[in-house]
Parts: structure tokens; sequence; C-alpha cells
């Protein structure tokens, strides 16, 4: 993709124009024939994405100040940070890359004050089989140098986050790709991004959805990747940059659908474990199955799932296993965070607990010892159906009421049910918990 205004601008002749974020939010709303349009127009765009990906044969693609002004609206009034990436694949005789339409589209957000960062190309690996371009991990970490050196140039990005490579999940010449990247461009990153997918959604099913040992190869991927990071850059902060359940678009029939959340909510708690610092979903809305709201802009499993997290859980990991009275357990995951102490009202010193029960009978989670005499609050997040039919399902109930959206713009309340304080949690089969122990009074969480 390359940025093609349809008017040169220059920081002088807009220094003072400043985004509005509570104007623009305010006015923002999508007339209902556009709405419907674009959705129109998104089933078609699909289509010919999927085409193109078979017969691997790819557009260039075009896009002007509007689309980024409607990029940046909806992402600010949305609360959201904007990453966005630039085109690596642009790139001069010598096989650098060619800035030239990145100074553009910098000089542009500039002139517009928009706040946001910046990554540079996406899944380096892949150019050479999508198209045609070689680019080695060393000549890799200079287009990031210059990057940085063009970002620092400017008042607005010069101290603003630089991510990257974005590179797909370990292979042994995937790892030499990072290698020489680090060995060149580590300076110029705020944090080093890779991609993790658990499997191929062209021959998956649904027991890999809920296999441990599948779950698990995300740490086996993850321990890869920082052990290469900490030879060449120790400390060095390490995201997800883009991940979900299954590579190739998603798997049909389970990415979309309750069974996927085993997968995510997994992903989020291991990777927390892990050191991982930042975790970001493929996708929002797009092609392929593994999105968080469907064609109609109604949310998906996998939102609700998503939406819990970010107000229930907090940044700080604390320790946990899970045990039966046979040793280790594998079908019932369980991790503890502090609870998020920014979006509730949950006192000083609370966790939340949550919990994946991959088997069809119900499980019973003994409360560490510490934290037993707290009350709870239980967020109990299971299909609209029975049994194993329901993993299919795209509707999922909250403590046994099923979640809609109250109109267009309302999300409906997701409260809690409150628990006495006890010994044991219950958690039903083939579901996923959050329980916050608002009197727990851990000392990490105050």
């Amino acid at each position: 993709m390359t940025f093609n205004p349809t008017f040169l601008h220059s920081n002088e002749n807009h220094k003072n124009s400043v985004f509005d974020a509570d104007d623009i939010c305010e006015r923002l709303e999508l007339p209902p024939l556009l709405e419907k349009r674009l959705k129109q127009e998104w089933t078609l765009q699909e289509v010919l994405l999927d085409k193109e990906d078979l017969q691997r044969k790819y557009r260039s693609v075009k896009f002007t100040e509007c689309a980024v002004d409607l990029l940046y609206s909806f992402t600010n009034c949305s609360g959201l940070d904007l990453i966005f990436g630039l085109n690596e694949l642009l790139r001069t005789s010598g096989n650098s890359w060619d800035s030239s339409n990145a100074r553009t589209l910098l000089q542009y957000c500039e002139s517009k004050q928009y706040s946001m960062s910046w990554e540079l190309g996406n899944e380096p690996n892949s150019y050479e089989k999508k198209a045609g371009i070689r680019v080695d991990g060393y000549q890799l970490g200079q287009d990031f140098v210059q990057l940085r050196k063009i970002l620092q140039e400017s008042k607005l990005y010069n101290n603003t986050g630089l991510y990257g490579p974005d590179i797909s999940q370990p292979r042994d010449h995937r790892k030499d790709l990072l290698e020489g990247f680090l060995e060149s461009g580590a300076e110029a990153i705020d944090a080093c991004t890779w991609h993790h997918y658990y499997v191929n959604g062209r021959d998956t099913s649904l027991e890999d959805f809920l296999d441990p040992e599948v779950l698990n190869t995300l740490a086996l991927k993850t321990q890869e990747v920082m052990e290469t990071i900490e030879l060449t850059s120790p400390g060095k902060k390490v995201w997800l940059g883009e991940t979900s359940s299954a590579y190739g678009g998603g798997a049909k029939g389970l990415s979309d659908t309750f069974v996927a959340g085993f997968m995510w909510l997994d992903k989020l708690g291991l990777g927390a474990k892990l050191g991982l610092d930042v975790l970001i979903r493929q996708v929002l809305i797009g092609s392929g199955t593994y999105h968080l709201v469907d064609e109609n802009l109604d949310p998906l499993p996998d939102y609700w799932l998503s939406v819990l997290y970010k107000r229930l859980v907090g940044p700080e990991v604390l320790s946990i296993e899970a045990f039966s009275i046979l040793g280790k357990t594998k079908r019932v995951r369980v991790y503890l965070h502090c609870t998020n102490k920014k979006s509730t009202s949950y006192k000083s010193g609370a966790v939340t607990l949550f919990a994946l029960n991959l088997s069809k009978g119900p499980a019973r989670i003994s409360v560490p010892v510490t934290i037993s005499n707290s009350t709870a609050e239980a967020f109990v997040l299971q299909s609209e159906q029975p049994g194993e039919e329901g993993l299919y399902s795209k509707s999922v109930k909250l403590n046994g009421e099923v979640l809609k959206m109250v109109d267009e713009r309302t999300l409906p309340s997701l409260q809690g049910t409150p628990l006495p304080a006890g010994e044991y949690l219950r958690l039903p089969g083939y579901s996923f918990a959050f329980y916050v122990l608002s009197e727990a009074q851990a000392l990490a969480c105050r």
C-alpha cells in the first residue's frame, strides 16, 4: 500500500490544525446507507482478498488523506492506540528502503497532529514468496534505523514508539532473520514484535482447540524468541505483534466460535506469565474467520471475552498452579493477576483468578489459603448451547444470560455474580471464567 495524497501539505500551512477529539467523536456517526454500502463492499473485498491469496498475485493499493483521517478518528474515538504499518516493500535500486512515500505520510499526519506509533513492514520472512523481494535481517535492521532517524527529525514523532520486525513464529531461517535484524536494528525499536498462531486453519480440528499440548506450544515458541533477543539485546521488551488461533485466515467454523475462546484466554494468561508485554489480536474485523465482530458488526464470543479481560485483569502477574489429587492437571488451566486498578472500583489488593475448563465435566477449584477468606465475584462464560455442540456456537452466556448489545452503541452491563467466601470455586464443563477476589489484600496489588 502507498499513500497517494490528493494535494500536498506543509507543516507551516497546517500549524494550527489540531485534531479536536471531543468534537469529532461527538459528531461521528455512520449514516445507515453508507454503513449498508460498506458492509456490501466488504463482502466483495473479502472474496477478492481470498482470490489474491490463492493465486499469489497481489494488487498495489493506494490510499488518500481521507482514509488516514477515518482510521485515526475510529481509533481515537474508540480509545485505541494506533500503530501504523509503513510499506517496507518500496525499495531503492540498492535494495534499501525507499522512505519517500513514508515521509509524505508522516508530514501529513504531523500537520494534523495525529498521535500515533509506527511499524515498518509485516512478516519479512514472506517478502520473497509473496512479492519476489529478498531482504536479509541485517538490511531490515538498517531500514528501521533509517525510519528512526526520520522520526527523530519530527517535532511530534521524535519520541514516538517504533515496533518491529513482526516476524513469523520461529523456524530455523526465521531465527537467522531475527538475529540479523537485532544486530543492526535493535536500538531503533522500542519493542521486538513477532507473530504466533497455534495451528494451520486449513487442516485443524475441534480437538486441537481443546488440546493442552497445542496450547503449550506457545511457551516453546516464546522461549525460542526470547533467547534470541536476550543474546543480542538484553532487556528489550517483547510483543506478540499479531496473533490468533489459526494461521491462513483462521479455521472455518472454529476461529469465530465459542471454542476459540480457550486458545485466546489461555494465550492471554500464558503470554503474560512468560513475560510478553503486549498481545495484539488478529483481527477486529476483516478477511478470514478469526475476527472479533461479524459482517453485521455484531460481537462474536472472543469480543466479549476480550472486554471482560480488559476490565478485570491487571498487568501484574501472580504465581499460581493447578493441581488435581493425581498431580498437575492439564485440562483445567488457571492464572492469577492483580485486578485492573484503572477500569474497576474494586478494593486495593484485589486479585482476579481466571480459569479454563477444557473438559466436558465440571471442575472444582480450591482457592489458595492466602485469599480464601475473600468474597468473590464470578463472571462465568459458557456457550449458549450445552455440551460439545455448543462449542461451535457464535453466542455466549455470562452467568446464564446470553450477551447481546443493548443497541448499536451500548454494551450490556456485564455484571458478575457475588459468591460467599469459601474454599472452592466451581467451573462448569467447557467454560472459562473470571473470579474477582476483592478482599484478597495481596501485597503486590496494593
